[in-house]
């Protein structure tokens, strides 16, 4: 197991509702420290944390958090001011509600969107797997891939359920090979992370990865 290859594709993440700014200055003191893909923080913290960290981290922040039920409108104008404030990525959530409807046209086009407004920034999707049958994730590996966007991503970690096994190893098997995969949401230690790595995951969004290392560090493992 190379754990500098498992940090380096680490969102390390903290979206908790009472996250405070010295917190998240911790998560991007870890972030440089281990050098892991980005910092995923809440959208408000974004101009701060990127003031704080430059362009030695990548900062990524989240729309339509955590329910997706926002209208484009609102969605597009959350990316715009993230993307404003200095945000490298966006993680956005789907309108789950759209997708049971069957409307899948209003799924992509409101991808399309956001992904307009983020040019060469990179674009998340979320689709929230534990909420979705076997035809719905399937249905959105095609939107995802159609819409031009760069990554599908299991969960928020804030619903009924993170990212399983499965499920990455099926949206890996059914998106784009210009897609990439994000397992968030129930990544428990290193194990996990590799597994869901040779699963075809190409980030992951844990903060349980840097945690892990550090105690190792703590006890002179790493």
């Amino acid at each position: 197991m190379n754990l500098q290859n498992i940090l380096s594709r680490c969102d390390h993440t903290l979206l908790a509702q009472t996250s405070t700014w010295e917190q998240i200055r911790a998560i991007c003191d870890d972030g440089l420290k281990y050098q892991t893909a980005s910092v995923c923080i809440p959208p408000s913290f974004v101009a701060r944390a990127k003031e704080y960290v430059g362009d030695r981290l990548a900062i990524c922040t989240v729309i339509g958090f955590p329910n997706g039920y926002n209208t484009t409108a609102v969605k597009c104008a959350e990316t715009a001011d993230a993307l404003k404030n200095g945000a490298d990525e966006i993680d956005m959530v789907i309108n789950l509600g759209d997708l049971k409807d069957g409307n899948d046209a209003a799924v992509l086009a409101e991808i399309q969107a956001l992904k307009e407004i983020c040019g060469e920034k990179i674009l998340k999707v979320i689709i929230e797997t534990c909420l979705l049958t076997e035809d719905e994730k399937l249905r959105m590996c095609r939107i995802v891939t159609r819409a031009g966007a760069d990554y599908i991503k299991t969960s928020t970690g804030f619903s009924t359920g993170g990212a399983t096994r499965e499920d990455v190893a099926l949206m890996r098997a059914n998106v784009g090979s210009e897609v990439k995969v994000k397992a968030a949401g129930g990544i428990a230690d290193l194990q996990d992370a590799q597994d869901f790595i040779d699963l075809g995951a190409d980030r992951l969004g844990t903060s349980r990865v840097v945690k892990a290392v550090k105690g190792m560090a703590a006890d002179g493992s790493y």
